[in-house]
């Protein structure tokens, strides 16, 4: 799915546990610190790739039901925007972890990580942002899905379920 919207695909983790994937894997430079030390790292491997990949989707491995259409919406509205991220605000909040950053943003980042901030949210208050309220996400999302993570194996089993239920 996210091959749709963009063309390269880089997943912040071990190459083996991901290797199935076929994307290119780089290690977490902060392993354990919290998903705001992945975002950095993968915005600081965007900036030294050279390709001038100013917009990077970053989204969390556990939303199952995002959908192409949506994302394509976001990094649209985030190549249009000045902002540093550009994020979505769900009924339960800010949505980091399926938002647009820009590679500028990494230095930001990375001092008010290093001094101590560990809450994704919290680090993008130090940033320029366009949050997208639900006027520009709920077109994507008739079934209140769109935003929805596994944190558990029921969880888990419960998106397989009804994405199962979805294909018959």
């Amino acid at each position: 799915m996210i091959r749709r919207v963009t063309p390269s695909v880089t997943i912040v983790g071990s190459r083996e546990k991901y290797a199935a994937f076929c994307a290119k894997c780089i290690p977490d430079r902060w392993p354990g610190e919290g998903p705001l030390g992945g975002i950095i790292t993968a915005l600081l491997a965007a900036a030294g790739t050279g390709s001038g990949r100013e917009v990077n989707i970053v989204i969390g491995c556990d939303m199952p039901f995002l959908t192409s259409e949506w994302l394509a919406h976001l990094v649209q509205r985030a190549q249009a925007s000045e902002a540093q991220v550009v994020a979505p605000r769900s009924a339960h909040g800010l949505e980091p972890l399926c938002a647009c950053w820009r590679t500028s943003a990494a230095a930001k980042l990375q001092r008010a990580f290093e001094g101590g901030v560990r809450k994704v949210t919290e680090a993008m208050k130090h940033l320029t942002m366009e949050v997208l309220d639900e006027t520009h996400w709920k077109r994507f999302d008739s079934a209140d899905r769109l935003f929805w993570n596994m944190n558990t194996p029921g969880d888990y089993e419960e998106a397989k379920r009804i994405l199962e239920a979805e294909r018959a």
